[in-house]
């Protein structure tokens, strides 16, 4: 399965919001851009994401999971775009932007590489790495499962 990250400004939308969504999660909309919605249409139902707080805070807070797959974005106009639904999983500690470029195994990442893309790939070993900065590991998430 792959993995992501997901970006939104807290201000707009926090992984706290996510949480009360609850297990019933909500839709991702308001993605315009072809590279993201390419990504958006690859996402698979029980695939997890990284839930990234832009602008304010620029930390991976938690991490979410693909609850239903793409499908028409209702706030778009243009009938180009699409979403996906997500839940809330659990959070992490923070795990800042400048704590993971600093970290030489994510060099590579495309976070780093094109921080303004609002949703991404990420690689299994970056998703390692991402959750050992944060004190866990894919083990004791598996476990949680």
């Amino acid at each position: 399965m792959a993995h992501w990250l997901v970006k939104s400004e807290p201000a707009s939308w926090s992984f706290a919001r996510q949480v009360e969504a609850g297990a019933a999660g909500t839709f991702w909309n308001g993605v315009r851009n072809h590279v993201a919605k390419q990504y958006l249409m690859a996402m698979q139902v029980g695939e997890q994401a990284f839930f990234y707080h832009s602008n304010e805070g620029k930390a991976v807070v938690g991490i979410v999971e693909v609850i239903k797959p793409y499908y028409p974005d209702h706030t778009d106009e243009s009938g180009k775009f699409g979403m996906v639904d997500l839940r809330a999983v659990r959070d992490l500690p923070p795990v800042s932007l400048d704590r993971i470029k600093r970290e030489p195994r994510l060099a590579e990442m495309v976070l780093v590489k094109n921080s303004r893309l609002s949703v991404q790939p990420v690689t299994d070993v970056e998703w390692d790495v991402v959750l050992e900065m944060a004190g866990e590991s894919r083990s004791e998430e598996q476990a949680e499962r």
